[in-house]
C-alpha cells in the first residue's frame, strides 16, 4: 500500500512539473524572424522577390521581433454610434506659421492636433524650414519643442544663430529613445513639436534596428496618439529613398494627416514644397522658396522667378501656364529636336512624363505628317519644376515643332491646352485664372482651347485666340 501511494505521488509530482514547464514555455516571449515590405508594410514569414500586395520587386527586409503567445486584452466598453446631425462643428483651430508659402501648402495654417510628415532629399532644407517655423512661432508666444535625433544642441544652436534670435518658449531636446520622448511631450505639454527625424527614433520593446519598418511604424503610431490625445501639432521629418519617396512603409503616409515633399536640386537656389496629401486642405498646392545664407526665403511671384533667364529669339522655347492646386504658374518649356546619327533615336525628358512626350510626338507625325520619327528629342521644364498636368500638352507640341522647324515662337505669347490622340485641343480647368496670370506678367497673346472661350469673362488688354486642333495652333504661331 505504501509503495502504491509513493508511486502515485511521484507520478502526480512529475505531471505537475511538466504542466508548469509547458505553461512557462507558452508564457515566455520568443523571438521570430519576419519579413516586411518596405513599400507597403506587408508582412510575410518568408522572403519573396515580389511583394504580393504592392507588386514591387526586392522590397522585403528581414527583422527579428519578439512576440508573446499569451495576450491578455483588457475589457473596455464598446463605442456607441452617434447621429451625424448631433455632431457640433466648431471653427477650425489653425495656427499661422508666419511663413505665407508654408501656410498655403498646409491649407491656411497648422491644424491643432495634426500630424504632418515632411520629406525630401538630404540637405534640401527640411530642418532649416522647420527651424524657421519654430522661431516665428516661439516669437509669437507659442510653446515649441524641437526634438533632434541627428544633431547635437550646439549644432542646432549654430544653425539657429544664422536664422535669427529665439525666445525662451523655444525648447530643444536631443533624444532618440521613444519612451523618453513621449514622456517629455506629456510633461512639457507643448503646442508645436518637431521630430527630426522619424528614422532615428527607437522603441526598446521592438528588437529591430532604428529606421526599420517596425520601428518607424511604432514611432509614428505613438506620435499619432499624442497628437490626437493632447491636441498637439506634430511635424515629423522623414528621409527619402533614391526613388524620392519617404523611406519606410507606405502605411506611414496613410497614418499622418498631411504629407509635404521638398523638390528641387540641392545645389540650386530654389526649393519647391509640394503637398501631396492634406486632410485639412487642398492637395497639390506648392510653395516656392529661395535658399539664402539666412535660410529659406519666400518667392512671392513664382511665375516671374521661373521665367528669369529665358532666352530671347531662341527656337524650341515656349511659355505655358500650369495650375498647381489653386495657383496658376507660368513655366518655360524647352525642346531640342535634331536628326539622329544612329538607327534608334534618343528621347529624354526632365520635369515631365517621358511617355506623354512620346505620345505627343506620335500625334504630330500621324496627324500633321511631320517626319520626326528619326529625330532625337530632348524636353526640359526650366526652373526645376515637375509638371504632370495635361494642360501643358499644347505647349510641348509647340516647343517640339518650333525646334524641328528652327523657328522661334513670339516671346509675348503663352499657350495651354490638352491634346487628344486625334490632334484636337481639349478644354482645361481654371482658364480665366490662367489668362489673368499671363496678363499680370505682361503677355500680349494667349492661345488656348476654343471650348474654354464659352462662358469666360472678357479680359481687356490681352489677345485671346481659341483653337480646336494642333494644326490651327501651329498656323497661328
Amino acid at each position: 500500500m505504501r509503495r502504491f501511494l509513493y508511486q502515485k505521488f511521484i507520478r502526480e509530482n512529475k505531471k505537475q512539473k511538466e504542466n508548469s514547464f509547458i505553461w512557462e514555455v507558452l508564457m515566455a516571449k520568443k523571438s521570430t524572424t519576419v519579413f516586411y515590405c518596405q513599400e507597403c508594410g506587408h508582412e510575410s514569414s518568408k522572403w519573396m522577390g515580389q511583394c504580393p500586395a504592392c507588386r514591387k520587386w526586392n522590397t522585403f527586409v528581414e527583422e527579428k521581433v519578439s512576440v508573446s503567445n499569451a495576450k491578455i486584452t483588457p475589457f473596455r466598453e464598446a463605442a456607441k454610434p452617434v447621429k451625424i446631425g448631433s455632431i457640433s462643428m466648431g471653427e477650425e483651430a489653425r495656427t499661422h506659421t508666419g511663413i505665407a508659402e508654408l501656410d498655403r501648402v498646409l491649407g491656411g495654417g497648422i491644424m491643432q492636433g495634426s500630424l504632418t510628415l515632411v520629406g525630401g532629399d538630404p540637405g534640401i532644407g527640411k530642418s532649416t524650414l522647420l527651424l524657421q517655423m519654430c522661431r516665428l512661432l516661439a516669437n509669437a508666444g507659442r510653446k515649441v519643442l524641437y526634438i533632434s535625433g541627428e544633431e547635437s544642441l550646439k549644432q542646432i544652436k549654430l544653425r539657429g544663430v544664422r536664422i535669427g534670435d529665439f525666445q525662451d518658449t523655444m525648447m530643444l531636446l536631443c533624444e532618440t529613445n521613444l519612451a523618453i520622448v513621449e514622456e517629455t511631450i506629456r510633461h512639457t505639454e507643448p503646442e508645436i513639436v518637431v521630430i527630426d527625424s522619424i528614422q532615428t527614433m527607437y522603441q526598446e520593446s521592438v528588437t529591430s534596428a532604428p529606421g526599420s519598418v517596425s520601428q518607424v511604424r511604432e514611432a509614428t503610431n505613438v506620435f499619432l496618439q499624442l497628437a490626437k490625445g493632447m491636441g498637439t501639432s506634430i511635424f515629423i521629418v522623414g528621409h527619402v529613398t533614391k526613388e524620392g519617396t519617404v523611406a519606410g512603409p507606405r502605411v506611414l503616409e496613410h497614418m499622418v494627416d498631411t504629407v509635404l515633399y521638398f523638390e528641387g536640386d540641392r545645389y540650386a537656389s530654389y526649393r519647391i514644397l509640394r503637398g501631396v496629401k492634406n486632410r485639412f486642405g487642398s492637395t497639390n498646392e506648392i510653395g516656392v522658396f529661395e535658399m539664402r545664407r539666412e535660410g529659406l526665403m519666400e518667392v512671392e511671384n513664382p511665375s516671374e522667378y521661373m521665367l528669369s533667364g529665358k532666352p530671347v529669339g531662341a527656337s524650341g522655347s515656349v511659355v505655358v501656364c500650369s495650375v498647381e492646386g489653386t495657383r496658376p504658374i507660368l513655366i518655360e518649356i524647352q525642346a531640342l529636336v535634331s536628326r539622329t546619327n544612329f538607327g534608334i533615336p534618343r528621347r529624354q525628358t526632365t520635369g515631365t512624363d517621358f511617355n506623354r512626350v512620346n505620345l505627343l510626338m506620335a500625334v504630330l507625325e500621324k496627324r500633321l505628317g511631320l517626319q520626326i520619327g528619326d529625330c532625337d528629342a530632348y524636353v526640359n521644364i526650366a526652373g526645376g519644376m515637375k509638371i504632370s498636368e495635361p494642360a501643358i500638352d499644347l505647349g510641348l507640341i509647340m516647343a517640339i515643332v518650333s525646334s524641328f522647324k528652327n523657328r522661334a515662337v513670339d516671346e509675348r505669347t503663352i499657350v495651354f491646352g490638352e491634346v487628344g490622340l486625334s490632334g484636337e485641343v481639349r478644354a482645361v480647368s481654371m482658364a480665366q485664372q490662367r489668362v489673368q496670370e499671363a496678363k499680370k506678367l505682361g503677355y500680349e497673346t494667349v492661345i488656348m482651347p476654343r471650348v474654354n472661350l464659352e462662358g469666360m469673362d472678357k479680359i481687356e488688354g490681352i489677345r485671346i485666340i481659341g483653337v480646336g486642333g494642333i494644326g490651327e495652333a501651329i498656323d497661328v504661331i
